[in-house]
This record gives structure tokens, sequence and C-alpha cells, in this order.
């Protein structure tokens, strides 16, 4: 667990309520879309392309993580 903290520490931040976990899913949201426009800007150019795609499907999955994790942690699965 002591691992996943430190990979993800914005997932484990405090979520007191409802809100809190909204913001935080938007946060990851946005960061997503962000890094997505960007990767899909830099896949224009042929070799550079094919690796910014690797590396965005690893960044895609980064996200897909912290957000489930930032919803088990707000259902107190996670401990």
């Amino acid at each position: 667990m002591d691992m996943l903290k430190k990979f993800f520490p914005f997932s484990f931040a405090e979520k007191k309520d409802v809100v809190g976990l909204v913001i935080n899913l938007i946060i990851y949201i946005v960061v997503g879309a962000i890094i997505g426009v960007l990767i899909g800007i830099l896949a224009i150019v042929p070799i550079v392309g094919i690796l910014v795609g690797i590396v965005g499907g690893l960044i895609d999955l980064y996200i897909l993580i912290g957000i489930v994790l930032s919803v088990l942690d707000y259902l107190k699965v996670l401990k």
C-alpha cells in the first residue's frame, strides 16, 4: 500500500465529502485531456508518433488507475 501511495499521491489526498472526490476526478480528467491533445499534436511526426503513442497509452493507464484508487479510497475500501 505504501508503494501505491508513493506512485499515486493525489489519489490518496484527503476527501471529506463527495465534492472533494468530484474535484479529484475532474482534475484527473482535465490533465488526461490536455495530455491527449499534446500527444495528438505530436503524433503527426511519423517516428515520434509511435513513441508518443506508447507513452500516451501508459499515461492513460496511470490516469485510469489513479481514478479507480481515488474512488476506492473515498469508499474506504483501501486502508
